[in-house]
Order: structure tokens, then C-alpha cells, then sequence
């Protein structure tokens, strides 16, 4: 379903635009492209009084309270440099946003990320990041889950691959929500002011 309408309680969430994946290459965006889109986005949330929430992906040191499980994949095992879950600093700094820490690709499972925006009345979320097949579409699903409204602005987000990314914007993001450009949404906020 394309862009339709944003509730008057809607918040921005960004997924995962954090120190230590700034450097991946995305696809079928730059990682810094989609940085750059996020933060427009985060600046029209803030502007117009409605709550931008950040997501970041940490684990302790020796990886105690990462995921578990058996994977056909395993993880790279190497250490993390300093810093590398610390927000990018282009999305960093603003005291009124609400930071999120998580374990797993969702931005829901074991976090506080559902109460924040049921205590401030949330209906609706706007969804970026990366990577669009993991992180996003984990939190886009968990979203639909909670009875949230979903909205997705695909060209503010990105993948490993460009296969990955446009697997979720064709085949389920439509079936969690609406889709648009980050244009598409700035427009619609405006118009909703």
C-alpha cells in the first residue's frame, strides 16, 4: 500500500545508523546516503514536536548476551573496535530522543522500545536503517505485531545486497504497512501540521 496518512502520534524509529556500520557498503544505498535521508527525517520529527527514537545493537564484550543459537551462519567472532555502537554522530546529540539498546534484529524483542511509545500515546512508526532485510524488517514485523500503524521509507534504509533489500520492500513490507520515500513522508508530515 502506498504512503497514505500519518497519525497525529506518530514517532520516526531509526535502525542501527551506528559508528560501527558506517563503513558497510550498502545496497541498493550508500550507508551514508540513507544517513543523510534518516536525519532530514529526524529533523522534521523533532520540529514538529514528535519523538525520534534511535536503535543500536550492542553486546558485551565477550558476546555473553548475544543472540544464542545455531546458525547455518556464524558470527565473524572478532572483536568490536571502541565506539562501534556509540549513534553516528549525525543522528547523535539531540537530549529529547529516546535511545534504544538491542540484542537481537528486533528493535522490540527484550527492550523498552514498546513502552516508550505506548506511555507517549504512539500509534504509528516510521522505519529506516539497516539493514533492510534484518534489522528493519525484524522491528517492521514486531511493529505490525504490537498493533502499530507501520510505515517504511525505503529509500531511508539499505541492505547488504541489493536481492535482500528489495525482497522486503516488494514482498512484506506491503503486507506490514505502507511504503514512500523519505520525500513522500517529509510532505506528508508537513501537510499534517
Amino acid at each position: 500500500m502506498s504512503l497514505t496518512t500519518l497519525d497525529p502520534k506518530t514517532a520516526l524509529v531509526v535502525v542501527d545508523l551506528q559508528k560501527g556500520l558506517m563503513g558497510v557498503s550498502g545496497a541498493p544505498y550508500a550507508v551514508s546516503d540513507v544517513v543523510d535521508r534518516s536525519s532530514r527525517l529526524a529533523d522534521a520529527f523533532r520540529g514538529a514536536g514528535l519523538p525520534v527514537v534511535l536503535v543500536r545493537v550492542s553486546f558485551a564484550a565477550d558476546g555473553s548476551d548475544a543472540t544464542p543459537g545455531r546458525t547455518e551462519t556464524p558470527g565473524s567472532g572478532r572483536a568490536m573496535p571502541e565506539g562501534w555502537d556509540e549513534i553516528t554522530d549525525a543522528l547523535a546529540g539531540h537530549p529529547e530522543d529516546i535511545t534504544v539498546t538491542k540484542r537481537n534484529w528486533s528493535a522490540f524483542y527484550g527492550t523498552d522500545l514498546d513502552l516508550h511509545l505506548r506511555r507517549r500515546g504512539i500509534t504509528q512508526v516510521v522505519l529506516t536503517g539497516v539493514a533492510t532485510s534484518i534489522g528493519v524488517e525484524s522491528t517492521a514485523r514486531a511493529a505490525h505485531e504490537h498493533g502499530y500503524h507501520v510505515t517504511l521509507a525505503t529509500d531511508a534504509m539499505t541492505d547488504l545486497d541489493p536481492e535482500g533489500h528489495r525482497g522486503s520492500v516488494e514482498r512484506i513490507f506491503p503486507r506490514l504497512g505502507e511504503t514512500g520515500t523519505t520525500d513522500e513522508v517529509l510532505k506528508l508530515l508537513a501537510s499534517t501540521r
